[in-house]
């Protein structure tokens, strides 16, 4: 359980506040179609959801309560990256 603890907070950061901020630099830098800066409105929640859970889980004493918080912080971060980067993508390969 403690392994997962800790994978799952790093997995929290490396694949959902990381691809956040870069979306968001690119949105800003306007190196990217203005369309996907209403990606971010849906992602940014769904990523601070998955961060409240994660930390949940990581500070929860009962392994069982835990486990289910962690796994659903990392499904929220898989929804978000789908929503933010395959939007992202759909958005420029419409561009083109």
């Amino acid at each position: 359980m403690t392994a997962l603890r800790w994978y799952g907070g790093i997995a929290l950061v490396v694949f959902g506040i990381v691809p956040t901020v870069m979306l968001a630099l690119l949105v800003s830098g306007g190196h990217t179609p203005s369309s996907v800066g209403w990606l971010l409105i849906g992602g940014i929640p769904l990523v601070g959801a998955a961060a409240v859970f994660a930390v949940r889980g990581m500070v929860d004493a009962n392994p069982e309560t835990a486990s289910r918080r962690l796994h659903l912080s990392m499904a929220l971060v898989a929804g978000a990256d789908l929503l933010m980067l395959g939007g992202n993508a759909l958005i420029r390969m419409g561009a083109n």
